[in-house]
């Protein structure tokens, strides 16, 4: 599956396992750049067709609002590899079983189906069966137990692109409303904090206490426009799985949108999704150039107070033969120093926190090392991941196999890290660039704890893990108390692995780009050189000196 985990962070100040940022309350910023905030293209189509009456939009939980399908596997496979494991079946439950047979069913209708394509008959007993009974309902009410510890244990994650979408629908004045099969949807929305988003929410026990039929039969829709109060061909429905898609179609929306968030695209147009999407997120274009004039800077700010992220190498500093030769420039320290005195200011850089603390070497700002894997700042701020000790010894075991794997490549130069490691290509012969990318691959297979990741002229091997820079970005405004609608985030970076902090921020802030990738990009501005980034800091400065001071 390629949907990830969503955690809490503990009271120790820590990160759990799966750590991520907690749903995001605030509104689209009305004064960032439209063409980051518009709608997609069908949807657009569709809300501004010019026909009468009002419009609504669906949207399914697991998977399309929420992060929480991985977690429902694991309960489901807790579940069944127990039950089939006391049969002596050795077939045990996988991922192809989960999409084929449960996923977006009601709960006993998914053991149900499963259990029917293996063959198992069992007595389907009452819902108020305890966990341990052996009836369809007494197996779907362990399951249901599962899930909710797993829900306590890891929390939820929130899809951005769908959040995103969702305020400014509403925004738009289209009506929103959220179904699912499960009978725990109100309980992940209230754990995300995102109850607020909808008008109408209907779930698994409104279907059973109101005799509604699950997907595939379009009931519970149909439920959800009659209580928005539009007509089902005035609502589009947002699913990403087959049954719900085909609940769409046969309750005759106007548009059946298939996400297709774990590549099932040609399943989601057979069960008739009009369109079928990777995610919800308008397309990516070509940054605008930053704003030099004054008065278009203030406007930008428009009485908001800015959180400034800026990456180091590239940004701060010119991109140089060597990490080591990267120094701070002494009127860019001064610059990120005189702005960092009047608004928060983080360092987010791939380097280890202690080493772009030390080459930054300003107190009081907050830096986030390891890509946000490792964060320090004032006020006893102190995050690292608990899973750090086990990734620092796989780190360890990819760096010795890499460098004698790179022992004989000219201009290779390996640098370990806390918890990755650099491989640095920018001197290699373009002939022996093959040989160090295979060799490179060749350690990242033999250590699956590490994934191999991109940037400029260099290979990274990091945690296979879900988190990267934007996450980062959203847990401190988060932490911060900065996820506030008076706060404008602003992130400026150079490269690919600053895409996702520029994606995280499209829906409440501003990505500015420092040179050019040469395609599209997630971030809103541009700006060519380090050198411009500091006459952009400089003019962030000037602004607030002249309108706080």
């Amino acid at each position: 599956m390629a949907r990830g985990e969503g955690g809490r962070k503990g009271d120790s100040g820590r990160l759990s396992r799966a750590a991520a940022p907690g749903p995001r309350r605030r509104p689209i910023l009305s004064n960032s750049p439209p063409k980051r905030h518009g709608l997609l293209p069908a949807i657009t189509r569709f809300v501004t067709d010019g026909s009468p009456g009002r419009r609504g939009a669906i949207f399914d939980l697991d998977g399309v609002v929420t992060h929480t399908a991985q977690v429902h596997f694991a309960a489901w496979k807790r579940l069944f590899d127990a039950f089939l494991a006391a049969r002596g079946d050795a077939a045990l439950f996988n991922e192809d079983d989960y999409r084929r047979y449960v996923d977006g069913l009601p709960r006993y209708d998914g053991v149900m189906a499963f259990l029917h394509a293996r063959g198992i008959g069992l007595p389907h007993g009452e819902p108020s069966d305890p966990p341990e009974a052996e009836t369809i309902c007494g197996l779907g009410n362990r399951k249901n137990r599962y899930f909710r510890e797993a829900l306590e244990r890891e929390g939820v994650e929130v899809y951005q692109d769908t959040l995103a979408l969702i305020e400014r629908l509403r925004a738009d004045g289209v009506g929103t409303a959220l179904v699912s099969s499960s009978r725990n949807a109100r309980a992940v929305l209230e754990a995300a904090g995102l109850t607020r988003l909808f008008d109408v929410i209907l779930d698994g026990s409104d279907a059973a206490v109101e005799g509604l039929k699950g997907k595939p039969a379009p009931d519970i829709f149909l439920a959800a426009a009659a209580r928005l109060g539009v007509e089902p061909t005035h609502a589009f429905v947002v699913e990403d799985a087959t049954s719900g898609v085909a609940a769409g179609r046969a309750g005759g929306f106007g548009l059946v949108v298939g996400l297709d968030r774990s590549g099932q695209a040609d399943a989601l147009r057979e069960a008739g999704a009009d369109v079928v999407l990777p995610d919800l997120a308008p397309p990516e274009e070509t940054p605008q150039p930053f704003p030099a004039n004054p008065d278009d800077l203030r406007r930008l700010l428009a009485g908001r107070r800015p959180a400034v992220f800026l990456d180091y190498d590239g940004t701060l500093t010119p991109i140089v033969a060597r990490p080591d030769l990267a120094v701070l420039s002494a009127h860019m320290r001064r610059a990120v120093q005189r702005l960092g005195g009047l608004c928060p200011l983080a360092i987010v850089s791939g380097r280890d926190r202690a080493d772009v603390e030390r080459l930054v070497g300003l107190g009081g700002l907050i830096y986030a090392g390891s890509h946000g894997f490792d964060i320090a700042g004032p006020g006893g701020l102190r995050i690292e991941h608990d899973q750090g000790a086990v990734f620092s010894a796989a780190v360890a075991r990819a760096a010795a196999r890499v460098k004698t794997a790179l022992s004989g490549i000219e201009g290779a130069l390996v640098e370990p890290k806390k918890f990755a490691v650099a491989v640095h290509y920018r001197q290699v012969a373009e002939r022996d660039f093959g040989r160090l990318e295979a060799a490179v691959d060749e350690v990242a297979a033999a250590v699956p704890e590490l994934k191999k990741s991109h940037g400029k002229k260099v290979f990274e091997l990091r945690p296979r893990f879900d988190w990267d820079k934007g996450k980062a970005v959203l847990w401190l405004l988060d932490a911060l108390n900065l996820d506030e609608t008076e706060v404008l985030p602003i992130y400026v970076g150079d490269d690919e692995t600053d895409e996702d902090a520029f994606r995280a921020l499209r829906a409440q802030g501003i990505g500015i780009l420092v040179g050019d990738h040469g395609g599209p990009s997630a971030a809103c501005y541009r700006v060519e050189t380090p050198d411009d980034v500091s006459c952009l800091l400089g003019a962030l400065a000037e602004t607030l000196e002249l309108r706080d001071g």
